[in-house]
């Protein structure tokens, strides 16, 4: 088990996951602000793109770059900082870090090593298009962006498709026709979703109808700006019968041991499975 405050004192240095603007730049807040000024390194998944934004909040803060292709080698560097006492704010290019973008290597490393890790609210684009969907914000399915490849594709929406909560998908604008051709695909015609693009800047824009016409729009207009794409849930999910459950409770342990697991973690899923407490199976298991 671990615990720790965010805000006592620390012989370490904090690491700070600080959130960007996600196009207007009056959406930083205060406190991104105040820390990107205090902290000792700023790590940044692009330095020339943060320093637009340091320049425009006079910070003159040290940048280090931080992204997907050098992350073997910072991690272990920048937690070394962390140990000998630096405070570092990590962020991406805009809205939050981890999500779609850097940052989960560092944070997971920080959390290994009982450093702490103190994140800022703010800008995040699933959530901003979200809330003015018009669809049913909660419960929520996140996605971000799926693979390119036509086939990988298939395979993601396909285990998505029996999903009742809105699910909500990030895409650049030339890969949206391929990618809305797909969800139809999987999805089919008649399924209700919300295009939001360029959020937060002068050309915002909500596209909403079903997966059909949104993709006709597509086909005689050019995709512009970065997308999210909210599918609304399945409201008649195909509901599949798990067989394995009719089997009696120390021969479904069995088989999953069968498939590959331990006997703890296949006592640990099928008392998930059958809704019963894990404890009571691993006596009932144990004492055949």
């Amino acid at each position: 088990m671990q615990q720790i405050s965010s805000f006592n004192d620390h012989q370490s240095g904090n690491l700070y996951l600080v959130p960007t603007p996600i196009g207007n730049l009056d959406d930083m807040t205060f406190r991104a602000i105040k820390t990107l000024k205090e902290v000792d390194l700023i790590a940044a998944e692009d330095t020339r793109h943060t320093q637009q934004l340091l320049n425009h909040f006079d910070i003159s803060t040290r940048q280090i770059s931080f992204h997907e292709h050098n992350t073997e080698q910072r991690v272990p560097e920048l937690i070394e900082k962390l140990k000998a006492g630096y405070s570092i704010a990590q962020c991406s290019d805009a809205g939050m870090p981890s999500i779609s973008d850097p940052g989960i290597e560092l944070v997971a490393a920080a959390v290994k090593e009982g450093l702490p890790v103190i994140p800022l609210p703010g800008a995040n684009a699933g959530l901003t298009a979200l809330i003015a969907s018009g669809l049913v914000p909660q419960p929520f399915y996140f996605f971000g962006f799926l693979e390119r490849k036509h086939q990988q594709q298939i395979t993601a929406l396909e285990q998505l498709k029996n999903r009742e909560e809105t699910m909500v998908f990030y895409e650049a604008p030339h890969r949206l026709k391929k990618t809305l051709a797909t969800m139809t695909e999987v999805f089919g015609d008649e399924r209700r979703v919300v295009l939001a693009r360029e959020l937060t800047k002068r050309y915002e824009e909500f596209t909403r109808g079903t997966l059909a016409e949104v993709t006709a729009w597509f086909e005689e207009h050019q995709p512009r700006g970065e997308f999210v794409i909210l599918v609304a849930g399945n409201e008649h999910p195909t509901v599949t019968k798990d067989n394995a459950l009719e089997l009696p409770l120390t021969e479904q342990v069995d088989q999953e041991i069968l498939n590959g697991l331990s006997t703890n973690a296949a006592i640990k899923l099928v008392a998930k499975k059958n809704n019963i407490k894990r404890q009571e199976l691993y006596k009932q298991y144990h004492q055949l």
